[in-house]
């Protein structure tokens, strides 16, 4: 039976940009390059891209010869391990692609190896080459390529160096934490090149409203106070602060009046707009809206217990539980992160999603959230990661206030 190698990459200049991506034939026995592909395919993400150069590798080694048997070698961990069956699918716009691709050979004929980019030039030169064309209103001309002869004799010889790895069938990749070199593993926060730019959301807690400085419960089921005056002044620091950073893309808020009052502010400082996003809203405080602690611990402590000891407890008449909170805040969070890839998005909203976002980020328990400071107007930012992994970036930074 004859053995391919295809070696596959993709990119974008922008991520979402100008895409491209390349793919390249090898005989797994000698290396020698039997077919190339490459295109140009408008604007996309890295992911997409990449994962569009292995569909076209492995349509070109079907041509050649639909009953042989694929080795698969990329600098994209993230492609590996989904294809590999290791990591879930979760964005929309790849699932597809991989479904594809996991049609055009049955899967028992195609074997992943992840890679070092280094490894990957072929492949690389052709889909620079692909988006350098689509620059120019052209698409990728294989008579104009000169992929090969850049990528030189080493990304042949490693090419047949990972065929004999994969007959011996050496695993080519460590499914637990990041490779980013061979025989080395990082794990926790980093996160490995190839997974792409996160999705970053930057996380702001309204200013401050005549409730704030009270302590009173204000949630979403109260009397939707606005800002005050001090609160206005907050937004148009924090404003002010983020036009310096330059790197917030889309301005989302909480419905209630306070988180979208102090979106207005930022998002007109930024040249934005505002999107309300209803998941973001406050927690519903029921018969607790507008008390302090004090108060709500003398009308009613029985209950003011239980919601301290248990999540799944309810405030007095009927309000949100801290886990009906957290199921609400997961799926506006994945919902978020799978629709704004890549991308820095600010969240105007309040205490207990902040805190929520930052707790299931971390893996912490519930009762973190009674052990987390949250300052009016202070901005806290979490990256979520293709892989699904999450790093807390910054917590309650007020330094724009002093």
């Amino acid at each position: 039976m004859r053995e391919f190698i295809v070696e596959a990459d993709g990119g974008s200049r922008g991520n979402p940009g100008p895409a491209g991506y390349g793919a390249v034939v090898c005989d797994a026995a000698t290396g020698q390059t039997l077919l190339e592909a490459a295109e140009y395919i408008g604007v996309a993400t890295n992911n997409v891209a990449e994962y569009r150069g292995l569909l076209a590798g492995l349509r070109a080694a079907h041509t050649l010869d639909p009953a042989a048997t694929v080795h698969v070698r990329m600098d994209s961990k993230l492609v590996i391990e989904q294809m590999s069956g290791r990591w879930k699918i979760k964005h929309p716009s790849m699932k597809p692609l991989a479904t594809e691709a996991r049609t055009v050979f049955p899967p028992d004929r195609v074997t992943y190896e992840w890679i070092p980019r280094a490894e990957n030039k072929h492949a690389d030169r052709l889909a620079n080459e692909a988006m350098d064309a689509g620059a120019r209103g052209e698409q990728w001309s294989p008579g104009d390529s000169v992929a090969e002869l850049e990528a030189g004799p080493i990304a042949k010889a490693a090419a047949a160096a990972g065929s004999s790895a994969a007959a011996a069938g050496t695993p080519a990749v460590v499914a637990a934490g990041h490779q980013d070199a061979p025989g080395t593993t990082t794990r926790g926060w980093t996160s490995a090149p190839d997974l792409g730019a996160p999705a970053t959301l930057v996380l702001l807690r309204h200013g401050e409203t005549p409730l704030t400085p009270q302590k009173r419960f204000s949630g979403s089921g109260g009397t939707d106070p606005a800002l005050s005056a001090a609160g206005r002044d907050q937004a148009h620091r924090v404003a002010d602060a983020l036009a310096r950073r330059g790197t917030v893309q889309t301005v989302l808020a909480s419905p209630l009046a306070r988180t979208r009052e102090t979106a207005e502010i930022v998002a007109a400082r930024l040249g934005l707009d505002v999107v309300v996003e209803d998941g973001l809203r406050e927690t519903d405080f029921g018969a607790w809206e507008g008390l302090t602690f004090g108060e709500v611990r003398d009308r009613y402590p029985d209950d003011l217990n239980a919601w301290l000891a248990d999540p799944a407890a309810r405030p007095t008449g009927g309000g949100e539980s801290f886990a009906e909170v957290a199921a609400r805040i997961a799926v506006t969070k994945d919902e978020l992160v799978t629709a704004h890839a890549g991308r820095t998005v600010l969240l105007v909203t309040h205490v207990t999603p902040i805190k929520t976002l930052v707790r299931l980020a971390l893996g912490a328990p519930p009762e973190s959230l009674f052990r987390m400071e949250l300052s009016a107007a202070s901005l806290s930012a979490v990256a979520y990661y293709a892989d699904g992994n999450a790093s807390v970036r910054l917590f309650n930074d007020t330094s724009h206030l002093r």
